[in-house]
């Protein structure tokens, strides 16, 4: 299964297309990414959203924006000018989450507006206040950070 979830900030502002066939929109965006440690460059990926999606993302997302988006990742073969062949990494949306900006805390808000309308469940537990919109994310490695191995 390809399933991916990546925080980033958005560095262009999505740009949508129609196909030509039943002129469904496409938006395509890019948003950078860190890596995994704190000396790593910033990673860039081009990012599609399809349908109401893609037209969600032309009216709600602005450059500089911090967001979760989960979807599928692909790679393609792009030819360069010189006639050799280049592999790009592509992100397809499926569901994009804001993060709120008026927390200390990187949180994704329940009630985003942004979301695939075929996918759409509720995020919230059904014994949880319904007062609290936002999720805290635990970033606590799975492993603890030991190096005791048992034999």
């Amino acid at each position: 299964m390809n399933h991916c979830l990546l925080e980033a900030k958005v560095q262009q502002a999505p740009t949508i297309r129609y196909t030509q066939d039943n002129k469904t929109p496409i938006a395509e965006m890019i948003v950078s990414f860190e890596g995994l440690r704190l000396d790593d460059p910033l990673s860039e990926i081009k990012v599609i959203g399809w349908g109401n999606l893609a037209q969600d993302l032309q009216s709600n997302i602005q450059v500089g924006q911090r967001i979760v988006i989960e979807g599928r990742l692909r790679m393609n073969t792009v030819p360069r000018q010189d006639g050799t062949k280049e592999k790009q990494a592509e992100f397809t949306l499926s569901r994009i989450h804001p993060i709120s900006q008026n927390s200390s805390k990187s949180s994704v808000s329940n009630n985003s507006p942004i979301k695939n309308p075929v996918e759409q469940q509720s995020q919230t537990p059904q014994n949880s206040p319904s007062s609290d919109n936002d999720v805290s994310w635990n970033s606590a490695p799975l492993i603890p950070d030991t190096d005791d191995i048992p034999f």
